[in-house]
């Protein structure tokens, strides 16, 4: 599977419950306050410039879309969406 233009295929890095000072536990869904989401880039676009293959980056967490491949879900995003690399 390879990322074609200014695409990035990634693997979003799971974000567990988070219990709220009242007690209440929060699924990864309804937590507002994670604005972007961690992943790891399995391939980068020829375009891409500045994020390679197997890069840690953060991104905005409603960007892209996801798709399944070979029974696991990745995320396919745009470059542009990318705000930081670790």
């Amino acid at each position: 599977m390879k990322a074609i233009g200014r695409n990035l295929i990634v693997l979003k890095e799971k974000q567990g419950a988070k219990e709220t000072k009242g007690g209440l536990l929060l699924a990864e869904k309804q937590r507002e306050d994670i604005r972007y989401a961690k992943a790891k880039v399995i391939s980068a676009g020829e375009d891409v410039q500045a994020i390679k293959d197997n890069d840690v980056i953060y991104y905005d967490r409603h960007a892209g879309h996801k798709i399944e491949f070979e029974g696991t879900m990745y995320n396919v995003i745009k470059a542009q969406d990318v705000v930081i690399v670790v």
